[in-house]
């Protein structure tokens, strides 16, 4: 699986690049074709960050994920 750093992955946040992507529990998730990211964030989350920490507030389980490709790890 392909690896990205933070710095990789915060150029995905549907301004930098095309792509919107988020990290999640050392997962990097593809939510570009997400309606809820259509402008790179949701609600109070902002696209190509990692959202481990915020989850706790959100919502809903992990298991959101699940619905989203998975497409590589983020490391350092």
């Amino acid at each position: 699986m392909q690896t990205y750093t933070k710095s990789q992955l915060a150029l995905r946040n549907g301004q930098d690049k095309d792509e919107i992507w988020v990290a999640y529990k050392g997962k990097i998730y593809d939510v570009t074709k997400s309606r809820l990211w259509r402008n790179a964030k949701h609600y109070e989350h902002w696209a190509g960050q990692d959202l481990t920490p915020e989850l706790a507030d959100a919502p809903h389980l992990d298991t959101v994920f699940d619905k989203f490709d998975c497409i590589g790890e983020l490391v350092g």
